[in-house]
């Protein structure tokens, strides 16, 4: 709104009349808040990139003029620092931002279950890039939408990729009893594969805090008939896991779910002992099309590096996915906003297209085993 002041600098009354006539709205960024775990804790590589991705769409969408005639997004991210207590307080200081219209945030459903609830209760969409429970809209409300797929998809189709294409028949299940995203992976893992005809041989938990598993691997070493290792495990322990399992001499498949699409599965263990390791992840890594190619493209050339996992295409996705229901509602007032998100049928995302179908707020979207 600025090149009207310059070009009708000699007619200052009539350029008062016409800045009297515009809307202060058009004026007014669209507020959003992005809750991440950025600076501590496992969790910041997977947050880390989802917010890079939040913040690229963001900029991509200003530098094509905004919204609504104009006006800018403003990312406001907080940082949860890898506690749901702060993951709570965060959302509290998000929903009191002036004419805040939506929430983006959180790779873990845990973390999603202290935050979403207050911007339930705020009147304010949540839209969460990476918790992945089907079940997380229902336990919190109709403010809560998922980008992603839900763990019961990824879990089916790890289940699957084991009985049928590895020739896996009995299986190991770890299940790190602290988050509700791998709770809830093992059960949906168990579910499939025992109705293909696969076994479960052994199950051992552990917690998001645990860094010795010799009692597991020594468990592991001693039951016999096992052919392969269902790891249901955050990124915290993804690679000490790879590690320890590893350097026992046990080579067997190791199978996880996306918590381990974090280059910690790697740089742990160390590229040597990294091997014959498979999990689920947002069917992004690998796809040759005009979108993931223009993503990758945008993602390198502000952040100087490749995307580090599917996670930032995630975040991509919801802060696109938000900016389609703001345009489609011609609105950015967060009852519309909801509105429009829930009548999403196709956007076209990165990592797949998203539609709330039948009153769902759980996209159908493939799944890709890396």
């Amino acid at each position: 709104m600025r090149n009207w002041k310059t070009g009708l600098a000699g007619l200052a009354v009539a350029g008062m009349a016409f800045a009297a006539a515009l809307p202060v709205s058009a004026q007014e960024p669209i507020n959003i808040a992005a809750l991440y775990n950025i600076s501590s804790g496992g969790l910041a590589s997977l947050d880390g990139p989802s917010l890079n991705g939040v913040k690229l769409k963001a900029k991509m969408i200003n530098d094509a003029g905004g919204l609504l005639g104009g006006r800018m997004i403003e990312i406001t991210a907080i940082d949860t620092k890898n506690d749901t207590r702060e993951a709570a307080t965060a959302a509290q200081r998000a929903v009191a931002i002036p004419n805040l219209t939506a929430g983006i945030g959180h790779s873990d459903t845990t973390f999603a279950l202290a935050s979403a609830p207050i911007f339930q209760t705020a009147g304010i969409p949540f839209v969460t890039s990476g918790a992945t429970s089907p079940d997380l809209p229902t336990m919190v409300g109709s403010e809560v939408f998922l980008v992603p797929f839900g763990d019961d998809v990824q879990a089916h189709a790890m289940a699957e990729y084991a009985y049928d294409t590895l020739g896996l028949r009995n299986v190991a299940v770890w299940t790190d009893n602290a988050m509700d995203y791998t709770t809830g992976l093992s059960k949906y893992f168990k579910e499939r594969f025992t109705k293909l005809g696969g076994k479960i041989a052994l199950e051992d938990v552990y917690m998001t805090t645990d860094q010795d598993f010799s009692a597991q691997v020594a468990r592991l070493q001693s039951a016999s008939g096992v052919d392969g290792v269902f790891a249901s495990s955050g990124p915290d322990t993804a690679g000490i896991i790879v590690k320890q399992i590893r350097e026992a001499g046990i080579n067997l498949p190791i199978l996880a779910g996306d918590g381990f699409d974090t280059d910690l599965v790697t740089s742990v263990p160390g590229p040597k002992l990294a091997t014959n390791v498979y999990f689920t992840t947002h069917a992004y890594v690998g796809l040759d099309t005009g979108l993931a190619n223009e993503f990758r493209a945008a993602y390198e050339k502000e952040y100087g590096m490749p995307p580090e996992n599917a996670f930032a295409a995630l975040g991509f996705d919801a802060m696109g996915l938000i900016a389609d229901a703001i345009t489609r509602a011609n609105s950015a007032d967060p009852k519309a906003v909801t509105a429009a998100l829930a009548e999403t049928s196709g956007y076209d995302a990165v990592t797949g297209k998203i539609a709330y179908l039948n009153g769902s707020r759980v996209p159908s979207k493939p799944v890709a085993v890396m």
